[in-house]
């Protein structure tokens, strides 16, 4: 049974997504017979949860979503069901991208940092995906509850930016730069890890509307402006110490600023994120001011 169910959601993705005009377009998509995907729908096409040829009716889609075994939040609809699942999707694949970039910048590694980059074409597709699926969602009734569904949009927006802010780290081996010292590499360990909670915390929050994560997610936010300092320091201390100071030892410093500074921007993200999930839930007005100024202003 719960094999039918991921297939069935697979399906439901794929009227959603792409607009299949005939059950074989959808067959032929995920690799299925036809026998099998019009075994799967018939239920939905009787119900007129499924119309020809083929859409979705999100509204309709309420009323069969418990076989899927999620826990709704208090804003759960059948416009948000299925965008939800490619977000969960989209945050475990960034969190690899950037798991993969860090490990080659220990490791000062050119295939995996290579690899790392080939893994954030995936997630720019990813986001269109999530986009174009919301514009269809609000195409359906733009006045409807499906407006919020926008928010979505963003998120993925969101984990989008965060990829191309791995990108630096994974840039930084590829650039032909000196590896990093071992006092250094702490500093940007603990930036790496504070940072990957955030990112954690904060999808865990807005995925699963755990609001109080919030307060997590600001305390590490302010440890990783704290070893942004520390990086910093390093760095401009290395810089006065160096006797050479040549194109490649610019380009050193420079690059490896452009790492710390990564890290920071994917914790202030974290931080807009779980700031969304107040709005999206709560109705608690997002900030206009981004979070590093806010920072500062109150320094």
């Amino acid at each position: 049974m719960k094999r039918s169910n991921s297939t069935l959601k697979a399906i439901l993705d794929v009227i959603l997504h792409d607009n299949p005009s005939t059950q074989d377009e959808i067959a032929e998509k995920l690799g299925l017979t036809r026998r099998y995907v019009t075994k799967l729908l018939q239920p939905l096409v009787k119900r007129g949860v499924v119309r020809r040829a083929y859409i979705l009716d999100l509204k309709k889609f309420d009323e069969f979503s418990e076989m899927f075994d999620e826990e709704k939040t208090s804003r759960e609809y059948a416009g948000a069901y299925l965008i939800k699942d490619m977000l969960k999707n989209m945050v475990e694949h960034v969190c690899k991208q950037f798991d993969m970039s860090f490990e080659s910048f220990v490791n000062y590694n050119d295939e995996m940092a290579n690899k790392a980059l080939e893994m954030d074409y995936i997630s720019n597709n990813m986001h269109e995906k999530v986009r174009s699926s919301v514009d269809t969602v609000i195409s359906i009734n733009p006045y409807s509850e499906f407006s919020k569904t926008m928010v979505f949009s963003e998120v993925a927006y969101d984990l989008e930016r965060i990829a191309d802010h791995t990108c630096h780290i994974a840039n930084f081996v590829l650039n032909g730069c000196y590896e990093v010292d071992p006092e250094m590499l702490e500093v940007l360990n603990s930036m790496y890890l504070t940072s990957r909670k955030m990112v954690k915390y904060s999808m865990q929050g807005f995925l699963n509307e755990e609001l109080d994560l919030k307060e997590k997610v600001m305390d590490y936010e302010e440890k990783i402006h704290e070893l942004q300092k520390k990086a910093l320091n390093n760095i401009a201390i290395q810089m006065a110490e160096d006797d050479v100071m040549d194109k490649d030892r610019s380009t050193y410093y420079l690059t490896l600023s452009r790492v710390v500074k990564a890290f920071e921007r994917i914790g202030d993200i974290s931080v807009e994120i779980i700031d969304t999930a107040g709005e999206f839930y709560r109705n608690i007005p997002r900030t206009t001011t981004p979070e590093r100024f806010r920072r500062r202003s109150s320094e």
